[in-house]
């Protein structure tokens, strides 16, 4: 795993970057765990835009990921490592010895010919356990928020979290982002880090591979009439009042996220600013 750069034969390619592909062993995917995913480029049932920005793209079939891992103490041998287009991260393909197969986000250290247990203490760096069962503070990602959920947490290429604390039926954890929150011991979690690390440092390069990626482009917002918020018109780059959407509510850093939830008394430390 590696980043990989181009001939600079053109402007884009000159700081176009890949990341290497050496930890995918097979091209075409599991048909069995393949689903259709339609596309709505967000419009609502009434064909009104409800996210700016959103649209067009890539066709892609979206693969029916293992985030429970409920299948305790059967062995399931590692066959392929994937790519997956709708993730940052890679897929690991699982054929338990019942016959079932499986997708899994690859952990780090994960590797074809592998064997993998949930439920059972870790014989290997990439186990599916209930907090009472994990050793000291290895670093977890694929995180339940709630048991028997699936995973929610530290999924994207890269992630993880750690484990500070158990005391009673609660457990403190470390994420990503800074905050240490605490969740039930119930909860599962993968032992390890989640692979593909360097895709951070990727470098898109051209407008092309963002339009494939389902974002076309956002237009210069100067070139508007005054009226038009955030920033369109004037004389200069700025008008005088606060950024705001055009339907007036304030954006470009404002604060979305609504107070007195019920998890806020499981949050010990907020993230990081």
């Amino acid at each position: 795993m590696g980043i990989r750069t181009l001939k600079p034969t053109s402007p884009a390619r000159r700081y176009l970057t890949y990341v290497t592909n050496e930890e995918i062993t097979k091209k075409e995917p599991e048909k069995s765990l393949l689903e259709p995913t339609r596309r709505t480029s967000a419009r609502n049932t009434y064909g009104r835009i409800t996210v700016r920005h959103r649209g067009g793209g890539a066709k892609r079939m979206l693969r029916t990921v293992d985030f429970r891992r409920e299948k305790f103490g059967v062995p399931a041998r590692v066959a392929a490592i994937e790519y997956d287009p709708n993730r940052s991260a890679r897929l690991a393909l699982l054929h338990y010895r019942d016959g079932e197969k499986r997708y899994i986000i690859a952990p780090l250290a994960l590797k074809v010919g592998d064997t993998v247990m949930s439920g059972r203490r870790p014989t290997s760096c990439c186990n599916a356990l209930a907090a009472p069962q994990h050793p000291g503070r290895h670093a977890r990602p694929q995180r339940e928020l709630q048991p028997g959920r699936g995973a929610q947490m530290c999924r994207s290429a890269g992630a993880q979290a750690q484990l500070l604390a158990k005391e009673g039926e609660r457990a403190t954890l470390k994420l990503p982002s800074g905050e240490v929150r605490m969740v039930s011991v119930a909860c599962m979690a993968t032992i390890g880090q989640v692979g593909n690390l360097d895709h951070e440092n990727v470098s898109i390069g051209k407008a092309g591979r963002v339009r494939l990626a389902r974002f076309p482009p956002d237009r210069a917002r100067y070139g508007d009439e005054p009226c038009r918020p955030p920033d369109g018109g004037g004389e200069g780059k700025g008008k005088g009042n606060h950024p705001m959407t055009p339907w007036g509510k304030p954006t470009k850093g404002y604060k979305t996220r609504r107070g007195a939830r019920p998890s806020d008394r499981d949050i010990v430390t907020r993230r990081r600013k």
